[in-house]
C-alpha cells in the first residue's frame, strides 16, 4: 500500500475510513479489516489515494477493454445489406438504421 495525498499537501498520515477494528475486553486492538477502500489525508482533509492499486487497475481496464473488442462481430444490416463490423447497439454507417447484436 502506498497512500498519496490527493491535493499533493505532502501529508503523510492518513486515515482509513471504512475498517471494522476488532477489540479485546480491554480495549486493545487485535485485527482489522477494511470493508471498503477509502482514505482521508490527516493533514488537508483530501482523499488520498492508494498508488498500489494502479497496475492491478489498469490491468483490469485492459481487459475490460480487450473483452469489449472481443464481443464485436459483423452483421448484415437489415435495411441496406451492408456487412457492418459492431460492437453493441451501434448504426450501420451506411444508411444509419440501428444494429442490434444477438
Amino acid at each position: 500500500m502506498l497512500l498519496v495525498c490527493s491535493s499533493r499537501c505532502g501529508g503523510r498520515l492518513f486515515r482509513a475510513l471504512f475498517a471494522e477494528v476488532e477489540i479485546d475486553s480491554g480495549g486493545v486492538y487485535q485485527d482489522h479489516r477494511f470493508t471498503q477502500p477509502g482514505y482521508v489525508c490527516l493533514n488537508c482533509g483530501s482523499p488520498a489515494v492508494d498508488l498500489g492499486e494502479v497496475p492491478a487497475e489498469m490491468e483490469a481496464e485492459a481487459r475490460a477493454d480487450e473483452a469489449a473488442t472481443e464481443a464485436a462481430t459483423d452483421i448484415l444490416c437489415p435495411v441496406c445489406e451492408t456487412m457492418v463490423h459492431v460492437g453493441a447497439d451501434m448504426e450501420c454507417p451506411n444508411c444509419g438504421s440501428p444494429l442490434e447484436v444477438a
